[in-house]
């Protein structure tokens, strides 16, 4: 992995321990046009590490430092999620600047090589846990949508960062037992922000079944939110 220092003037001092990593995509026509953002004073807004398509990382503010990039955001009952976490923006368009077609941008295998070796990096000095491993749409559901639902969450888990549990089939229907909170009380072991559910429930989806982005509560979505909470649950307990 190579790494090029491009500081950037966005960034002040923490007010938490370093607990959280966010991954981002920049949205935008190009990476040299993120990076810039990010180092204009005027904009207000940063990350501690871009990385580029070919695997090249920028560094733009170091690790002890608060940078601008998750916004209004919470996780697990946390807030100011800025001086909680370490932010990547990783270049890819997006859903602003999709393929000729309408289809997303891909996450070219380099770009994702170097993210994993990035972010290992990064949990193994701050003893993140597995939990913490968010995207900008986890921590804020009802304005963003990155790093999007082509990002390669089950290949980031298989490399041991971030939790990933197996769906399992059927065809049934989720009974929560008669109990209108069973589906809120999941989200919120989760780590999820309960204001809007049906946000809520899509950033869920986004991340763990990208095929099926509605914000309703089907079958199959109740299935897969009971074995990601108690993946998450298990993830979160003393002993674990």
């Amino acid at each position: 992995m190579r790494l090029d220092e491009t500081p950037g003037p966005n960034h002040d001092e923490r007010h938490h321990k370093v607990d959280l990593l966010v991954l981002h995509y920049t949205g935008m026509q190009s990476g040299q046009a993120a990076l810039d953002r990010m180092r204009d004073p005027e904009a207000k807004v940063s990350a501690h590490y871009m990385v580029w398509e070919d695997g090249r990382v920028c560094r733009l503010v170091n690790e002890d430092r608060r940078a601008w990039h998750a916004g209004v955001s919470s996780w697990q009952g946390d807030e100011d999620l800025n001086s909680r976490s370490v932010g990547i923006e990783i270049v890819n368009g997006g859903h602003d600047f999709p393929l000729p077609g309408g289809k997303l941008p891909p996450y070219p295998e380099a770009q994702i090589a170097a993210v994993i070796d990035l972010s290992k990096g990064i949990i193994a000095r701050h003893c993140i846990p597995q939990a913490r491993v968010t995207g900008h749409s986890d921590i804020a559901p009802t304005r963003k949508i990155d790093p999007g639902e082509h990002f390669p969450w089950e290949q980031l888990a298989d490399a041991g960062l971030g939790l990933w549990p197996a769906e399992a089939a059927g065809a049934g229907c989720v009974w929560m037992g008669g109990d209108p909170g069973g589906l809120n009380r999941q989200l919120g072991a989760i780590g999820y922000d309960l204001s809007d559910i049906p946000a809520a429930l899509r950033a869920f989806q986004r991340r763990f079944m990208a095929d099926t982005i509605t914000g309703m509560a089907d079958a199959r979505t109740l299935r897969r939110l009971a074995q990601v909470a108690e993946a998450y649950s298990a993830a979160s307990s003393p002993q674990a």
